[in-house]
């Protein structure tokens, strides 16, 4: 199974800027949600009540109002059906800002964050347009304290680590220049897709050859859920044994979902990969 999506929305997002509230206008109390990051950072800061639906992806907290409405093959009927009063998406496939604001729907553009700063401004806005502004940079600086206790806590000597990320079996992975990329950059380590880019898409697809010889500390794993992948089917890939990530037990399966999103959790994330760096 080829996970493109990331490939995908990166593109997409590039195209898009987020269409402005009005400056008077009201509360939301019926927001949906067709991004699942911005689900998730809807119910981080408090405004989980005035969502009435989010989309199919969105599958994190569990509570949130699930519904079959998707932010890739977007239905506008069907989502001025609920009635909202605000509707927060990730990117305009098929020109959906302009048609929910033909018929008097609010739209929120939160296209994929390049980094960590961008993530940050997402909430805040966020915050602002629904009343928790204070919840928000709460949220805000709760993350920045503790990623910074989680990059403090790898010590200087294992800062120059290569690392892996596989986003699927058939090697896909994610350079530097990506928002997931940008946070391994934080501890310092060198990401072994960045040589392979030649097209600078930010997802090039390596070979198991390349990956072998590239020798990596680290390998990340985001295609455990999608696609059964850990440290044992890691281990039993042919030559893969030999690897420094394999020998010093550095491979770390994370949930798909934290690894490919902008939100609150990228701090789990950050916490699984620091665990593995200290290992010895």
């Amino acid at each position: 199974m080829l996970r493109r999506s990331l490939i995908v929305l990166a593109t997409l997002a590039a195209a898009f800027v987020v269409v402005p509230l009005s400056s008077g206008a009201t509360t939301p109390t019926r927001i949906i949600s067709l991004s699942p990051t911005a689900t998730e950072d809807l119910f981080a800061i408090g405004a989980g009540s005035q969502v009435i639906a989010v989309d199919n992806d969105s599958d994190y907290p569990k509570n949130a109002p699930h519904t079959s409405l998707s932010g890739f093959t977007p239905n506008v009927e069907a989502i001025a059906g609920y009635k909202p009063d605000l509707v927060v998406v990730s990117n305009d496939i098929d020109g959906l800002v302009g048609s929910l604001q033909r018929i008097g729907i609010t739209v929120l553009v939160e296209p994929a964050a390049d980094n960590l700063a961008q993530a940050y401004q997402q909430i805040r806005q966020l915050g602002q347009v629904t009343g928790h502004a204070q919840q928000a940079a709460a949220v805000v600086k709760g993350m920045e304290t503790s990623l910074t206790k989680i990059l403090r806590s790898v010590p200087k000597s294992d800062r120059h680590l290569t690392v892996y990320h596989e986003l699927d079996p058939t090697y896909y992975s994610a350079t530097s220049s990506t928002f997931i990329g940008r946070i391994y950059k934080l501890f310092g380590f060198k990401d072994i897709a960045d040589a392979a880019d030649t097209t600078h898409s930010g997802y090039p697809q390596l070979s198991a050859e390349y990956i072998v010889s590239s020798n990596p500390a680290i390998i990340v794993l985001a295609d455990d859920v999608c696609c059964a992948q850990s440290a044992a089917t890691v281990a039993a890939r042919p030559g893969w044994s030999g690897i420094s990530a394999v020998k010093n037990h550095r491979v770390i399966a994370v949930n798909d979902d934290i690894a490919s999103r902008w939100g609150p959790r990228i701090v789990d994330f950050a916490r699984a990969v620091a665990a593995a760096a200290r290992k010895k």
